[in-house]
């Protein structure tokens, strides 16, 4: 089976949208605002005992259940009226399916098929293999790189649409703290090309960058 993902940069009449014009999730009173204090760096090298597929299936599939748990969190707020496409800043995302037909789908719509393929491909034993003395199929890395796009437009489209709503959860920490870990992770085994992720450039460079000490006391704490 093979999917495929899309994408066209769009502004409607030359003009900017008013998100566009002024990102709130940019705004220091939000990005100092994290759910942990260690170096994601250190998080993500690959440990010296582990075999490098085995680590990349471990994170990939954290990720995936971490993102899909995220964005349950605004999913009533992302709807087919909200949200008629799949849109991150200035870019539309279109869905191809195993025919390569092009698809325009509603937000939610895209969504779901990103949730709905990475779950067959996690629990698929012959793709992530589980049972010891399983080997990983020559085509691990390229799904994995896969994967992670999705993931990757599932966060940026939270973010561009719903930031709001997280905010008024009080989940931006815990948004920006899983933003931050997957981006480094991302990065350091170079899993999505850097042209895919740079609508998000300006995000990713602050919350990558760790804080200062005179800011740790703005951290979430966990209840």
């Amino acid at each position: 089976m093979d999917w495929f993902m899309g994408k066209s940069k769009t502004k409607p009449n030359g003009k900017k949208t008013p998100a566009e014009e002024k990102k709130h999730y940019l705004e220091p009173e939000y990005t100092k605002v994290r759910v942990v204090d260690s170096d994601l760096k250190e998080l993500v090298v690959l440990p010296r005992e582990i075999d490098l597929n085995e680590w990349l299936a471990s994170n990939t599939t954290t990720f995936f259940n971490l993102i899909n748990l995220q964005y349950s969190t605004i999913s009533e707020f992302c709807t087919g009226d909200t949200c008629q496409s799949m849109t991150a800043c200035n870019t539309i995302y279109y869905w191809y399916d195993e025919k390569g037909k092009k698809s325009k789908c509603t937000a939610p719509q895209y969504v779901d098929f990103v949730m709905s393929l990475v779950q067959k491909l996690v629990t698929d034993e012959d793709i992530f293999p589980t049972k010891y003395g399983k080997e990983f199929p020559n085509s691990f890395e390229s799904l994995v790189k896969k994967i992670c796009r999705y993931l990757f437009h599932v966060l940026a489209h939270i973010y561009w649409a719903h930031f709001k709503e997280t905010v008024a959860l009080e989940l931006q920490g815990h948004l920006n703290t899983l933003y931050a870990h997957f981006i480094v992770f991302v990065r350091e085994f170079n899993l999505v090309d850097p042209k895919d992720m740079c609508v998000m450039d300006d995000l990713s460079e602050v919350l990558c960058t760790p804080l200062p000490p005179n800011a740790q006391q703005n951290h979430v704490t966990e209840r």
